[in-house]
């Protein structure tokens, strides 16, 4: 194989690009797993639905410990030495199997316990955490890929995944299967090749350069007890961030009840699949800093970078986020979620969300590097605070607001989810120590600010001022402009 070759599969990761590979691949994935709930819920019935979806969920939370927070590590410092990176997969394939033999015989022995019908559900059981490892398995050389340029390759392994997936839904529907181990079984072969493709793509793009021997990407990676010291923040924060996102929706419940709890989960799910691109963003900005972590200039430049991209994509993510939501919940979801009749619409509440996303997308920057910082404990200072907040702030104005009506309290949760976001802000700002760059950039960042929140705001209660935020298209071509031509050939030298 040429050296040619070898550039042309082994490039510089660039956020642009990768994030673009990234959102979209994310997207497709959700839209696929759309569909596929919808042929499971018309295929199982209603007990044996819920078993698969709860089983899923347990075993996922409970085994993601084992992940250990070392693929985050590889996309951080892969790009530094891409001939380690191949090495460095297995090497955290190793710690992992350690890692994983406790939770396995733990998860054997507490099932029974848990789930007093075990032996009717077992063959669904052990499917279900046969898929929770499996997705684990897939991270490392997921990340690998995004760390040596090829987020395309990483993102084309999750449409893989979520076609097979998907199509064994449909194969099974028309067949008239009813067996939920059948569909599970399915969805055990979807990640199995997804794991396969991704490892496939791994061997291709970095074996041929690959140092066996060698798997120091960074003095964090000297020994394995410095290197799972400098995962554990990560791995910390695996088992803490689930939870931010569901706390306003747990609170609701003890306050308002199940029934509202719907409601708000209806809006959020919008929300959720709007989050992907700043999660997309997020992860391709990753292995960008990572390389550019002993040189502040460049840090900075690409700091300045993501916050122009970022700045860009805002009024498109805030203006097609509505339209969907306003054109396409009235049509996905039953009439009472939208009615008003549960105290609120879940469409209404999605806008009041729709200014946390803003706020979400714009931490992008300064949250990505407290990941690929020198101090990552600060990132697991980050999430903590944030969780501490959203909890003490959620309960006091919920509580309060719900003693009005259900209406207001849920309201009062979405409110409270935004500001929690605002919150999530500032704290990444200054943990990060990038005060510099946003007081740099503050009139464009106070502005995106308070026109979001102007233009949510019309949105929610359906007026006109809701139109103020076609000024944000003013940001799209500097967005345009972090992702030019230029940057990207020099990219790939």
């Amino acid at each position: 194989m040429g050296e040619s070759d070898l550039v042309s599969k082994t490039r510089r990761p660039v956020m642009g690009r990768d994030s673009g590979w990234l959102i979209g691949s994310d997207l497709i994935a959700i839209f696929l797993a759309l569909v596929g709930q919808i042929f499971l819920t018309k295929a199982l019935l209603t007990e044996d639905y819920g078993i698969y979806i709860v089983a899923l969920d347990a075993f996922a939370t409970f085994f993601l410990i084992i992940d250990l927070g070392l693929p985050t590590l590889i996309a951080r410092d892969g790009a530094n030495d891409t001939s380690k990176i191949w090495a460095s997969i297995f090497r955290v394939y190793k710690l992992q199997l350690i890692c994983s033999i406790p939770f396995i015989i733990l998860a054997i022995i507490t099932t029974p316990l848990i789930v007093e019908e075990w032996k009717e559900f077992l063959d669904l059981l052990v499917i279900c955490g046969f898929i929770a490892l499996v997705h684990i398995a897939s991270y490392a050389p997921r990340s690998g890929l995004r760390a040596a340029g090829q987020a395309k390759l990483e993102a084309g392994t999750k449409v893989m995944e979520r076609t097979v997936t998907v199509m064994g839904y449909l194969i099974l529907y028309y067949q008239g299967s009813s067996s939920v181990s059948s569909f599970a079984l399915v969805f055990l072969l979807g990640a199995l090749i997804g794991l396969a493709a991704a490892l496939v793509f791994s061997y291709w793009i970095l074996k041929p350069i690959s140092n066996n021997k060698n798997s120091i990407l960074s003095d964090s990676w000297l020994d394995n007890k410095t290197l799972l010291l400098q995962a554990l923040p990560f791995a910390v924060t695996l088992g803490v961030l689930p939870y931010v996102i569901r706390i306003e929706k747990f609170i609701i419940a003890g306050e308002i009840g199940v029934e509202g709890a719907a409601l708000f989960h209806v809006a959020q799910l919008a929300w959720l699949a709007g989050m992907v691109v700043p999660q997309a963003l997020r992860a391709a900005l990753l292995p960008v800093l990572g390389e550019s972590r002993n040189d502040s200039e460049k840090f900075q430049k690409s700091l300045e970078n993501s916050l122009d991209l970022c700045l860009g994509i805002l009024p498109v993510g805030l203006f097609s986020g509505a339209a969907i939501v306003y054109l396409l919940l009235p049509i996905a979801f039953p009439e009472q979620y939208i009615d008003g009749s549960l105290g609120a619409s879940a469409v209404e509440l999605f806008m009041v969300l729709l200014f946390g996303w803003c706020l979400t997308l714009l931490a992008t920057p300064t949250y990505t590097a407290l990941q690929a910082g020198k101090k990552p404990w600060n990132f697991t200072v980050l999430i903590a605070v944030v969780v501490i907040f959203a909890t003490i702030f959620g309960y006091i104005l919920i509580r309060w607001q719900a003693m009005e009506s259900d209406g207001s309290g849920l309201y009062a949760g979405a409110i409270a989810s935004s500001i929690t976001s605002g919150f999530l802000l500032l704290m990444s700002i200054q943990l990060s120590s990038n005060w510099e760059l946003i007081k740099s950039r503050k009139y464009q960042i106070i502005s995106a600010i308070f026109i979001s929140a102007i233009a949510c705001y019309g949105l929610t209660i359906g007026s006109w001022i809701a139109i103020s935020g076609l000024t944000l298209f003013y940001f799209i071509p500097q967005g345009i402009r972090s992702i030019s031509p230029t940057d990207l050939i020099h990219s790939e030298s």
